[in-house]
């Protein structure tokens, strides 16, 4: 979309990719345009927390690809030709890397693509996607479980402690944690609320459970690495 800067052809297309926004221009101004934005079909971002997957530019969830609408509000549809998902491979390194980062955000892409946006629904398509997943299981084709993770949010309280938010993308799931090394299952401190890190932790770790199974990956996230995200001011 860096075509728009320079004075652009009344008859060129453009690939949006910087957000939703030049797409959306173009569009206007009566060009074919092919949406692609960052900020929910570039494959090449993390699935998860950076303590979990090697670190890239951003993070991109399976959910939030799943909100991807090519049609932007206001913009004539006949001028928008389709979506696009992208998978660059400057820090992909072998093929299983690349199906672990296609597979499923390529499904919530493929639906958001050929589906009506009033007719797409988030619970339903997840259950389909763990039908999909094992077929891969069958097929050996690697993917991520990133969305059954815990995801992070952490600030500082009143009087400067850190307090820790746990949400999960999947509705159902419970989270279990510990701040001693051990890992936890589903017999130790289930998540309720917030968590406020004991004085002499150095570790958390959390995994997700449905029912009685284990279901999310043992993740391990660093103290420091929670102050970092929340510096005292």
């Amino acid at each position: 979309d860096e075509i728009l800067e320079g004075g652009v052809s009344p008859t060129a297309a453009v690939m949006s990719w910087r957000g939703m926004k030049y797409g959306t221009e173009a569009a206007k101004a009566g060009h074919e345009v092919v949406m692609s934005p960052t900020t929910y079909a570039y494959l090449d971002y993390m699935q998860a927390d950076v303590i979990t997957e090697p670190k890239v530019y951003e993070s991109l969830r399976l959910s939030k690809s799943y909100e991807f609408d090519p049609v932007p509000a206001g913009v004539d549809p006949k001028f928008i030709k389709g979506g696009q998902g992208n998978l660059w491979t400057e820090q992909i390194w072998n093929i299983r890397q690349a199906e672990y980062m296609t597979w499923p955000r390529g499904f919530a892409l493929s639906e958001s693509v050929w589906s009506p946006k009033e007719k797409k629904n988030w619970p339903d398509f997840f259950a389909r996607t763990e039908k999909h997943f094992k077929r891969l299981d069958i097929a050996e084709t690697k993917y991520a479980p990133s969305v059954y993770d815990p995801i992070f949010s952490v600030k500082r309280t009143a009087d400067k402690q850190l307090s820790v938010t746990l949400t999960t993308e999947v509705e159902g799931l419970d989270i279990y944690y510990s701040f001693d090394h051990s890992f936890p299952d589903r017999f130790y401190p289930k998540y309720t609320g917030p968590l406020v890190p004991p004085i002499d932790a150095t570790i958390l770790k959390v995994i997700t459970y449905r029912g009685k199974d284990p279901i999310g990956r043992m993740m391990t996230m660093p103290i420091d690495e929670l102050k970092r995200r929340a510096p005292v001011k």
